[in-house]
């Protein structure tokens, strides 16, 4: 037999290695040249060092660095060598010395073959999306008609919805509508344009299709389908009404999931009409039928049920589903893994039972669900909810005056902040390394679709002479329209995945307040204590509490008003002053012509600076000193917020400073940094600071200017 070398996309792998003794995995597969058939048992082995051998499949892995020399034997096979020049995927073709098959027999395999990766692809669809759309690139390369064109980019499609890509589902679901126009993937195309909330579109384009030529669980699916997209442009009656022919559907064709699902449809679209009494009666249906279906599908209603009643403040009857819902979960985890993910974790449910009772005032029946939660969140890494559940047992405790316990849980609350922003981090990398990847196999399929339509000119060229130069224009303009499509949607992709990395590290830097003045604070909340001044101590904790619950419901906006900062401003320095009464006075003037209405800010940006002028700069100073926040304007669109200090300085200040408050401020100004970038990055420069001497004495003190541009 003789066989042959060639590469396919980087699966597992990302980018080029530089370093020459960086050691890393290389995959590979051995296969029948032209049935495509692995081949089990080829030995795979690198001179010296790593040894393997092919399974079933005919896939391989084996360690290696740039440079080793694989060396490739088998008994039908002679042996050859191939030396590794990147971590590329390597695929080796056998060919058998058996003669060549004829052109009906490699047809009839080149159909088999597609087959064959095309339902791989849907295999691992939810798997390994790299491995899914590596193996789409692959059926279109053996792809040999139009009908095959469509369902590869179906089933990307298919994929790119599943990563809630939307845009790339729908460019996708419009090529394989040129190339063949099907009602079912027309219902696709239309759900995807819902998804990607254009709504007007998916009604649209729903409104094309023959309803006629649909099979009749299709029908339901196209009133589902056209209802879910009519109660998204706020049209509940014409949804309820959608869905109303739908299940009329259903129920004659006895398509029981689907009589389910569009009755808790109709009654979620009566809630959002406001009309929760008809609402019931349908979910009083669908909870029925749901126990029909199976377990899971009954604790999934359940769920459904409880943030109805929740909405309508039947918290008893939400608890009670809810408490359903956790033992339920018990019964089918035997037999499935449920992720942190799911809207059924016990984690979820527990942290939702404790919200529903701290609304209902009963705060200590919550703290044992709220507890309860955080174990499980605990015991399956789910950060995002025990997070959330530590909070939420910091209130109750406030709201019980029991603050040392409020202390005690939000040192945790902080603590899995910052454990959430590492994993977030994490998460953000594997993210931009799996998008890189896809990525460049959407590249490869765009080049394949490009390289198709500039065969199918040639062949065009050859038959028809006469018609040459029309032809190459033709195809010229087809081939830069695809170029353009292709590269339209790969930078509207880019910069989508660019503002969501942005979005999550902008949303894991708010959720980082610096502990420094909370800690202080309660510090002296006990020093108050101690010194029996309960009454000054009730009154500072009560303004510390109210400025944290301020911050805590800021932490999830970019921008807040600017009136709204000022007031937090002046009530942090407010307790600042409380402090440090003999150290310094402050003033806050604002310039009457600026309409502070108009201008919006980060939430808490400016209360690192103060937090610097009070601590290192203010508190060394001999005399009383003087602390100044000045808004004035500097052009029509423009203000500057001037936080003024005659402090010690800068440098005398660090000359004071222990290594670990030189630490714990350099990563509190890191952030503040990070932040500005990443906004000014989403929102076109509208921050600038500068940071500079105040005076020319010995107490040089400083002067920080935040520059502030109207939307």
């Amino acid at each position: 037999m003789i066989f042959s070398l060639s590469f396919f996309e980087v699966v597992g792998q990302v980018g080029t290695l530089d370093n020459q003794d960086t050691y890393f995995t290389v995959r590979g597969s051995v296969r029948e040249k032209y049935s495509y058939k692995p081949i089990s048992e080829v030995a795979i082995q690198v001179n010296g060092g790593s040894y393997s051998t092919t399974g079933y499949d005919g896939n391989f892995k084996i360690r290696v660095k740039i440079g080793d020399q694989l060396m490739v034997s088998h008994k039908d096979f002679q042996t050859r060598f191939y030396t590794i020049k990147g971590n590329d995927r390597i695929l080796i073709e056998v060919e058998p010395q058996d003669p060549r098959p004829s052109s009906k027999e490699l047809r009839k395999r080149d159909i088999q073959t597609f087959n064959q990766l095309i339902d791989s692809a849907d295999t691992y669809l939810k798997i390994d999306a790299e491995r899914s759309v590596q193996f789409i690139a692959d059926a279109l390369d053996k792809s040999l008609s139009q009908a095959q064109n469509a369902e590869a980019y179906v089933t990307l499609g298919n994929l790119y919805m599943y990563l809630r890509q939307y845009d790339l589902a729908i460019a996708n679901y419009k090529i394989a509508l040129q190339n063949v126009d099907d009602g079912k993937t027309k219902l696709k195309l239309a759900k995807a344009y819902v998804a990607n909330n254009n709504a007007s579109l998916g009604i649209k384009t729903y409104n094309e299709i023959d309803v006629t030529t649909l099979s009749n669980y299709q029908q339901t699916e196209f009133y589902e389908g056209l209802g879910d997209a009519h109660l998204k442009a706020n049209n509940s009656s014409v949804a309820i009404t959608t869905y109303k022919k739908g299940l009329k559907v259903a129920d004659n064709n006895n398509i029981q999931p689907k009589v389910t699902d569009l009755n808790s449809k109709i009654a979620q679209a009566y809630n959002i009409k406001g009309n929760p009494v008809e609402a019931k009666k349908f979910f009083n249906n669908s909870m029925r039928l749901a126990k029909r279906e199976g377990e899971k599908r009954a604790i999934e209603e359940k769920v459904t049920v409880a943030e109805f009643n929740n909405e309508n403040k039947n918290y008893d009857d939400e608890i009670s589903l809810r408490k359903q819902v956790v033992e339920d979960v018990k019964t089918i985890e035997t037999d499935s893994i449920i992720s942190n993910e799911s809207p059924l974790t016990p984690q979820k449910q527990n942290y939702k039972i404790g919200n529903a009772l701290i609304l209902q005032n009963k705060l200590d029946e919550a703290i044992p669900y709220l507890d309860e939660s955080i174990l499980e969140a605990d015991k399956r890494g789910d950060l995002e909810v025990k997070k959330d559940a530590q909070r939420r047992k910091v209130d109750v405790f406030e709201s019980l005056g029991e603050y040392d316990k409020a202390k005690t849980e939000f040192e945790a609350f902080m603590a899995s902040v910052d454990e959430l922003y590492l994993k977030k981090q994490q998460e953000i990398s594997q993210a931009t390394r799996t998008s890189r990847n896809i990525r460049e196999s959407q590249n490869r399929i765009t080049s394949l679709e490009n390289d198709r339509a500039l065969s199918r000119s040639r062949y065009e060229l050859t038959e028809e002479r006469n018609k040459s130069q029309q032809i190459i224009i033709y195809s010229l303009i087809g081939g830069l329209a695809l170029f353009l499509i292709a590269a339209y949607f790969t930078y509207k992709y880019i910069k989508q995945q660019r503002l969501a990395n942005n979005l999550l590290a902008l949303k894991s830097l708010r959720s980082q307040m610096n502990p420094h003045f909370i800690f202080n604070a309660l510090n002296s909340v006990n020093s108050f204590i101690a010194s029996n001044d309960e009454r000054t101590a009730n009154k500072y904790l009560s303004d510390f509490s109210f400025l944290m619950r301020a911050v805590l419901e800021n932490s999830e906006e970019d921008f807040i008003p600017l009136e709204k900062e000022i007031e937090l401003l002046e009530l942090y320095t407010k307790l600042e002053h409380f402090r440090f009464k003999d150290k310094f006075e402050y003033v806050i003037d604002i310039d009457k012509s600026i309409d502070v209405e108009a201008y919006e800010i980060p939430p808490m940006l400016l209360q690192p600076y103060i937090e610097n002028a009070v601590w290192h700069g203010l508190r060394y100073k001999a005399e009383k000193g003087i602390l100044k926040i000045e808004i004035k304007p500097k052009s029509e669109d423009e203000i500057t917020i001037a936080i003024i200090d005659d402090g010690i300085g800068r440098e005398r200040s660090k000359s004071l400073k222990t290594e670990n408050q030189k630490k714990h401020n350099s990563k509190g100004l890191s952030n503040i940094k990070k932040r500005i970038q990443i906004l000014n990055d989403m929102y076109k420069d509208k921050i600038g600071v500068t940071i500079d001497d105040y005076q020319n004495t010995e107490d040089a003190g400083t002067k920080v200017e935040v520059t502030l541009k109207k939307d």
